[in-house]
């Protein structure tokens, strides 16, 4: 109790990670009501009522085939989480176990395990969408995979960083003296003690998981119509800029708010969990 104590007290003193827990909280919410309801079919059409403005019956008003603009950011929402969580999730998990093999085994598995890293890295995730695409269709799975690809040696370089930093520490030593696995030692001695700079990357990359979705979706590789994501309604905004601009604001409001939410939430859990930031309360 103590510990949770200090630590909501630490946290009440971060202005980053109070605002991008509000905003990420908001967000999460958006995605957990729109999941089982909205306040109209996201996909039914209603031509009569194409681009009509902002009213009480559409707040945010309708799109070109007449849907309501906020029942379709909020089914986004949740397309774009389940993108982002299952691909930096996804991502991490891989990278974490390349890194803990690579920063424990040395010499040439090292290397050979960095070097297909360096391989992967290479290759940003809109590149790695279209070969995807190119092979299996465009489809919201290949957008998962695409993404999660991309960052698997993102992390595999901070775990590996972070384990030849602390393979030397006594207690790692103390592990390997009374004959503990390798493994044993990886999951139960190092990753415990070099989870926090693992956390804040992983925020921070669901960040860049949602832009790298919305741009994806925006270039028709993402989510397929008529399932509406932020990037798809920006890429449906862009013939009607001129008629209406709301359609490609409130979406991109949306990719903004959710991104700026993460980065600061990212932000604010890295001085959290920062020892001299600590000490400092």
């Amino acid at each position: 109790m103590k510990v949770r104590y200090k630590f909501s007290h630490r946290a009440k003193r971060s202005p980053s990670f109070s605002v991008g827990i509000s905003i990420v909280a908001l967000v999460l919410l958006a995605t957990i009501v729109g999941a089982f309801y909205t306040p109209y079919d996201p996909i039914k059409m209603h031509i009569t009522e194409r681009l009509a403005p902002p009213t009480l019956q559409h707040p945010l008003g309708t799109d070109s085939y007449g849907r309501d603009i906020a029942s379709r950011i909020m089914q986004g929402a949740g397309n774009t989480i389940l993108v982002g969580v299952v691909a930096v999730s996804g991502g991490m998990a891989l990278g974490i176990l390349f890194g803990l093999v690579a920063g424990l085994a040395g010499g040439m598995r090292d290397e050979a395990i960095m070097r297909v890293m360096d391989v992967l890295y290479a290759f940003p995730a809109v590149l790695g969408a279209i070969l995807f695409t190119s092979v299996f269709g465009p489809s919201l799975a290949s957008c998962m995979i695409a993404i999660g690809i991309y960052n698997v040696p993102i992390f595999a370089r901070l775990t590996r960083g972070s384990v030849l930093a602390v393979r030397e520490e006594e207690y790692v030593a103390a592990a390997v003296a009374i004959g503990r696995s390798r493994a044993a030692i990886a999951f139960h001695h190092i990753l415990p003690n070099i989870i926090s700079p693992l956390v804040v990357q992983g925020t921070i990359q669901f960040a860049g998981a949602i832009l790298a979705e919305a741009g994806l979706s925006y270039l028709g590789l993402g989510t397929q119509p008529p399932f509406a994501s932020w990037g798809g309604m920006l890429r449906e905004a862009q013939t009607f800029m001129g008629l209406d601009p709301l359609l490609a604001i409130f979406p991109g409001i949306a990719i903004a708010l959710t991104v700026l939410g993460l980065n600061l939430l990212g932000d604010g859990l890295r001085d959290l969990l920062d020892p001299s930031f600590i000490r400092s309360y």
